[in-house]
């Protein structure tokens, strides 16, 4: 089979290697269908980030069911989506269904081997029915579109409140959505690149290049003085956590979902503002696959392709024999790139 395998931090080479092997007994072979590149392989996969070499990266990626194994849910030909994270089952968080605070966790493509490949053996509990409605190239992006949900699940939006994220990527983007899907009659965005704030202005956010604009001064005058209601920061500048808490209304609410980058700081001031304003301020980290039914996956599957739109994101779709020189494009800047997914399988 066909994969793209990280030797180093600096070269990427299609490899033709042998199928993989069944490891544990509840596992499913998949056929990867597509997988998406994620912020975070640019760090591990350029910048000394990976546990270890040789390393097939890719944790965003939809496929479908290439065995029929008894007994299972799942028969040959399911189109599925892929949860990345392989809990220990034993420790505390594990035990009430927080798999994302797991102390001993495996995770597709970083600790192991992951989605830019053609084949995988994946555990049935992390596999996800894809709907009929869905574009299975699009479910590739469940994953980052439950992130995002599962941020703004910790908001108690009211009908009629404003929204505010900063960054205008996917997930900023795929935010900005759910915020509107929960209830917030505006939604700001904010961000610096003209290209994925056209993306946004087109799907009908108001947007901010807050390198022309003070995207709090400008937040406060969309909103009549009061600022934003329910705001989250999806860049993980410490400019835009600052920046955050400064846009944010009496009594509202932060989500700090980027993972920072650098130090982050805030004065005197600002943080008695925190204080004076009443603001609560939440962490967020990946997100949940439980209770069955309610939970992310379960839901982004229900509205993707419908109130969340995801194609309007995607603006490459390279083959695994593009593998480097589009990682050179991303990293170098060559050109825009928004969500790159990897067309993996040709069918």
């Amino acid at each position: 089979m066909k994969a793209l395998v990280l030797e180093s931090d600096k070269i990427l080479t299609v490899h033709d290697r042998e199928m993989p092997q069944r490891i544990r007994p509840n596992d499913i072979l998949i056929k990867v269908a597509a997988c998406g590149v994620c912020g975070s392989d640019i760090p591990r996969g350029f910048q000394a980030g990976a546990y270890h070499y040789p390393l097939v990266m890719g944790h965003e990626f939809s496929g479908v069911v290439a065995e029929d194994k008894h007994p299972s849910n799942f028969t040959k030909g399911d189109k599925v989506a892929i949860f990345p994270l392989m809990p220990c089952n034993t420790c505390a968080p594990c035990q009430t269904g927080d798999y994302a605070q797991c102390l001993n966790y495996n995770y597709f493509g970083s600790r192991c081997d992951g989605g830019f490949s053609e084949y995988l053996f994946i555990p049935e509990r992390n596999l996800f029915k894809i709907p009929e409605h869905v574009n299975i190239l699009h479910a590739a992006m469940v994953e980052p579109a439950a992130v995002a949900l599962h941020g703004v699940r910790k908001l108690n939006i009211k009908a009629g409140d404003t929204g505010l994220v900063f960054g205008a990527g996917p997930i900023g983007n795929m935010t900005a959505q759910w915020l509107r899907i929960h209830g917030c009659k505006k939604v700001i965005i904010a961000d610096i690149d003209d290209k994925k704030l056209e993306i946004a202005a087109d799907m009908g956010f108001e947007a901010i290049n807050s390198k022309r604009k003070d995207a709090v001064k400008l937040t406060e005058e969309l909103t009549d003085g009061r600022g934003a209601d329910r705001v989250v920061e999806a860049v993980g500048m410490p400019a835009t956590f600052l920046q955050a808490i400064q846009a944010t209304a009496r009594f509202g609410e932060v989500v700090f979902m980027g993972n920072i980058h650098g130090t982050f700081s805030i004065g005197e001031k600002d943080f008695s503002n925190i204080l004076r304003k009443e603001l609560t301020i939440y962490g967020t980290w990946n997100s949940k696959i439980v209770p069955v039914g309610t939970d992310d996956w379960t839901t982004v599957l229900k509205y993707m392709d419908r109130e969340l739109e995801v194609g309007p994101l995607i603006s490459d779709l390279p083959s695994l024999d593009e593998g480097q020189s589009i990682f050179n494009s991303i990293i170098n800047k060559n050109k825009f790139h928004n969500k790159v997914i990897f067309k993996i399988a040709n069918d």
